[in-house]
């Protein structure tokens, strides 16, 4: 624990000028990220008397050992560098709103020659029209059918609608009247993509002059008493008010804007966001944080507008921003806002009317989303604790393990062997932090071998992150300089616990590599799969944990995602070798450039009959490059021709099997690794 005084900077040190500070702890790492109208009013606040701060920020001031600042000319500036320092670093003490899930949208692929609606999850991209997001797809997919009536849209995915080009055959939705069918030329281009920008008006809430005109064309046909033309027009005025009456009116003068409501307690927030167009409710989101800074409500509301925002630009800002309270810098996160729409934002609280009543049913989802988050976290939490507890007790660990790190190893009859290594931090999963292996020391089976080498490779990695960061230095060598850049390194975080999927020789491969780098503070244990026993290092007999017990429950699951994770890989790295053909194996020939071969040629077989001249005329392809082909090609002239072992048939086109009996997709080749991998 540092002394603030040690690395406090002296007063004239500190500009008074807008900026963005960061505090560093010894190993480096950036642990928080602020802005400031002056940063020397704002940085003295953190070097007063402890006891007069907040025990959040006591925590996070004695934690630091260096402080450093950035002065920016204006606060629009600050806010900005303020965002992007934060996603960059990642800061321990800085409040950060994740979803609980991914919110899926409805978009419309207007970047395609032929639009496509459909349902999307994950980051927004460059020319695709996004409504949403929504709290269910089934809810997207619903209003999408209705809609599909009115405006026949493609849906259809990239392989279908190429499949039902090439056969000159539209699929279902084309024959009953919901896709317009340009997959067989029955619009063009140009009519599909007018359909496509009136469903995207549509959903932007310009409802009332598209239904005015329907409702025209439908008296217009009743007059000259084409009726059949006139009931489908009714049919489709009636398909239009359904999907509208699934997203209420709330707003009467068709407002477009945002609602932020928090509820929040000492220690945690919940953020719930109703997103307004067209004065109905388009989509609704929400967070829950801990409060791991002092922060009121408005700071709060800051945070929250950095991270709707700070990757939106156009459209996807509102016109008007409805919040519970202001932040102290509203003018600049107007002003931000308004750059990343293009036009002015209004950013206020509103005081009267259905604003204020909707903002009121906003407040209300927060504070039921924060009491069921509360609910299932107290649950959650509980279960977790008394897990780490039971395993600190079992394996006589001197405190709870708060970072297990599982290790095992997968193959198939010895090839293709692989490692994997999942995290887990208190009791929970943490993905980010997953690892694969490739075994590079030797080749075939041999479990025990593999884990030494793996855990090995992995606590090597800790001790170089530990060197660059001055942590630690060899007897006989001295430290280089340490990086500077603040973010969270690889393997910097050692675990308390290492757990390998595997009985006593396992773990004493993975003790022993742990032996061999000096490292003596961290567990290993091992749980073999046939009784789940838990085997120690050096002990003859395992250690039984009670069925119902949590901490085995625990175990299993680390034990089962490092499963999991290791076959996931080591099934990619087998398909893509079976998969892989004589020009895989050419240096410097890229995916494209491979293509382009087979594209002119028409097979491999045809191209290794080629001279090099012929080579030679394919684009992109030199002169040095084509005579590598020839001469990879060359060495991989088959012994015989491929044979199809599902059919018995001789296959002369060398590009389908890279492999002289390999089975094909679907066939022997799946069922039979079962029970083989490891």
């Amino acid at each position: 624990m540092a002394d603030p005084s040690s690395y406090r900077p002296a007063p004239g040190q500190i500009p008074d000028s807008p900026g963005v500070y960061r505090f560093r702890d010894e190993h480096r790492r950036v642990i928080y990220v602020g802005k400031a109208k002056s940063l020397r009013q704002r940085l003295a606040s953190y070097f007063q008397n402890l006891a007069g701060l907040h025990p959040r920020t006591a925590t996070m001031v004695t934690t630091a050992a260096s402080v450093e600042w950035t002065v920016v000319s204006t606060e629009v500036e600050a806010l900005q560098l303020e965002y992007s320092w934060i996603k960059e670093y990642d800061p321990r003490f800085n409040v950060k709103y994740r979803d609980d899930k991914s919110y899926p949208s409805l978009a419309v692929t207007m970047n395609e020659e032929y639009p496509r609606v459909q349902v999307m999850r994950g980051p927004k991209k460059k020319g695709v029209r996004y409504f949403g997001p929504y709290g269910h797809a089934w809810a997207i997919r619903e209003t999408v059918d209705l809609m599909l009536r009115v405006f026949p849209v493609r849906t259809c995915s990239a392989g279908v609608f190429k499949r039902s080009a090439q056969i000159g055959r539209p699929c279902l939705l084309g024959y009953i009247g919901k896709c317009s069918a340009p997959c067989v030329g029955r619009v063009t281009p140009e009519e599909h993509r007018e359909l496509a920008e009136d469903f995207c008006d549509f959903m932007a809430g310009r409802t009332g002059t598209y239904l005015s005109r329907l409702e025209g064309r439908m008296h217009e046909a009743a007059e000259e008493m084409e009726y059949e033309k006139a009931a489908r027009l009714r049919d489709d005025i009636g398909a239009l008010r359904r999907a509208m009456e699934k997203n209420a009116v709330v707003l009467a003068d068709a407002t477009d804007a945002d609602l932020i409501a928090v509820a929040e307690d000492e220690l945690e927030a919940a953020v719930q966001i109703f997103h307004v167009r067209g004065g109905r409710v388009r989509g609704q989101r929400g967070w829950v944080t801990d409060k791991v800074e002092p922060v009121d409500t408005a700071g709060l509301v800051e945070h929250a507008l950095q991270q709707l925002y700070g990757e939106e630009t156009g459209e996807s800002v509102p016109k008007e921003v409805l919040v519970p309270a202001l932040p102290e810098d509203a003018p600049a996160l107007g002003e931000w806002l308004a750059e990343r729409r293009g036009s002015l934002v209004s950013l206020r609280i509103p005081q009267r009317g259905d604003k204020k009543a909707l903002m009121e049913t906003v407040h209300r989802n927060a504070q039921q989303s924060l009491a069921l988050h509360k609910t299932k976290r107290a649950s959650d939490l509980t279960t977790r604790s008394r897990a780490l507890e039971e395993i600190a007790e079992a394996l006589e660990l001197d405190s709870a393990p708060l970072r297990i790190e599982c290790f095992d190893i997968s193959h198939l009859q010895g090839d293709d062997v692989v490692a994997s290594m999942v995290v887990f931090e208190d009791g929970l999963a943490r993905k980010s932090e997953y690892r694969r292996f490739q075994i590079k020391s030797f080749e075939g089976q041999d479990d025990v071998r593999s884990m030494h080498e793996v855990v090995s490779r992995r606590f090597r990695r800790y001790l170089q992150e530990k060197l660059k960061t001055g942590e630690w230095s060899p007897e006989d060598g001295e430290d280089p300089l340490a990086e500077d850049d603040g973010r969270p390194k690889r393997f910097a975080y050692p675990p308390q616990l290492v757990v390998v999927d595997g009985g006593q020789p396992q773990v004493a491969a993975a003790k022993r590599a742990l032996e061999e780098l000096g490292i003596d503070d961290v567990a290993v244990c091992g749980l073999a799969k046939r009784l789940e026993e838990v085997w120690l290092p050096g002990e003859d007999d395992p250690v039984v944990l009670p069925r119902t017990s949590e901490g085995l429950y625990l175990l299993q699951r680390v034990r089962d995602e490092a499963h999991r994770f290791a076959i996931q890989y080591q099934r990619n790295k087998r398909g893509k070798r079976l998969k892989a053909g004589p020009l895989d194996e050419v240096p410097g020939l890229g995916e494209s450039r491979r293509q382009a071969l087979v594209k002119h040629f028409g097979s491999v077989k045809k191209l290794r009959q080629a001279t090099i001249d012929q080579i030679c005329e394919v684009p992109g392809i030199g002169r040095k490059t084509a005579e590598t082909v020839a001469a990879a090609l060359a060495r991989s002239v088959p012994a015989g021709p491929a044979v199809n072992t599902a059919t018995g048939e001789i296959i002369e086109d060398e590009t389908a099997p890279p492999r002289v009996g390999a089975p094909p997709s679907g066939s022997w080749g799946t069922s039979s690794e079962r029970g083989t991998e490891q």
